[in-house]
């Protein structure tokens, strides 16, 4: 990656991979409390359209590549090596206006969608303690710059795809959330599809009803659901134990009713397919077999 294409990367985008998200945004810009220093006012400005940012506090700005430097407190060149290592959606992403497989752009192709049965997925579902909740992903084979890849797919809310294998994580289309309907009057919040699937195997032990859910696919499309969640009578939130989470439960909360943070469930853990690993691991030592010499 040079610092062209770093600097095409939404700046938002990288602000919350750092953990730092909008205390207010429109269509044009975005304010945060500023990354470099504490403060109880939003001070610092991104421009969407010109992708550029403005500190007022310092008075200082400039791009991506600009920020970095000033964040990691480093060169250019150390910068883009640590730009090359993230995994930025809309690096990778590409737009498309018709969700039709037939008119997908001709270095993007969807090849095949189906149950997932290629035994590299199936053992990482495994890995992660999720291999029986499989109902609500697929199995996506694809193509993009002339070379063919799969991964685990769920599809979000504008027909996009959401994909994950070990290697990977990026957005087959138009990035937007997951809602699972089920004519609930609860309501149940996830960062990702991983802390959704990991709950759903939890949900009998947790003694839960299933109720509606909304996968968020990315802690910045938290602005897509604010105005949604006034018709439930509960909204659960399942968001990481980090800076993010806490200003995700942060949002919420301040503009909706009857908000319960459930991050008490996997306190000590990053998130929940962290805690589900531990709890499995555990009673798989509680059961092993014992063999006498």
């Amino acid at each position: 990656m040079n610092c062209k294409q770093f600097n095409t990367i939404p700046l938002e985008e990288v602000l919350l991979s750092l953990g730092h998200l909008p205390t207010k945004k429109s269509e044009k810009e975005a304010w945060f409390l500023n990354p470099f220093a504490k403060e109880n006012h939003a001070s610092f400005k991104i421009n969407k359209n010109l992708n550029y940012w403005y500190l007022h506090s310092e008075g200082i700005g400039g791009k991506n590549v600009d920020f970095m430097r000033k964040y990691l407190n480093t060169s250019v060149s150390e910068v883009l090596i640590w730009a090359e290592k993230q995994s930025f959606s809309s690096f990778h992403q590409h737009n498309i206006s018709n969700q039709k497989l037939e008119n997908l752009p001709a270095n993007y192709e969807i090849i095949e969608i189906k149950n997932i049965q290629h035994p590299a997925l199936l053992e990482y579902l495994k890995e992660r303690k999720v291999e029986n909740q499989t109902e609500f992903l697929k199995e996506i084979h694809y193509r993009m710059n002339d070379k063919n890849y799969f991964g685990i797919g769920l599809k979000n809310d504008s027909g996009g795809y959401e994909i994950r294998n070990k290697y990977s994580k990026i957005c087959l289309g138009k990035k937007d959330i997951s809602t699972i309907k089920n004519n609930s009057n609860s309501v149940r919040i996830f960062e990702g599809f991983f802390d959704f699937i990991s709950f759903k195997d939890l949900e009998n032990e947790l003694e839960k009803e299933p109720s509606d859910y909304i996968i968020l696919n990315s802690v910045s499309m938290i602005s897509n659901i604010k105005n949604s969640l006034g018709n439930y009578e509960k909204v659960e939130l399942y968001f990481d134990n980090d800076e993010a989470g806490d200003r995700a439960v942060e949002i919420i909360s301040n503009e909706t009713k009857n908000v319960e943070d459930c991050r008490v469930l996997y306190l000590n853990f990053k998130d929940l397919n962290e805690f589900l690993n531990q709890q499995t691991n555990e009673v798989q030592e509680q059961y092993k077999p014992r063999f006498k010499r």
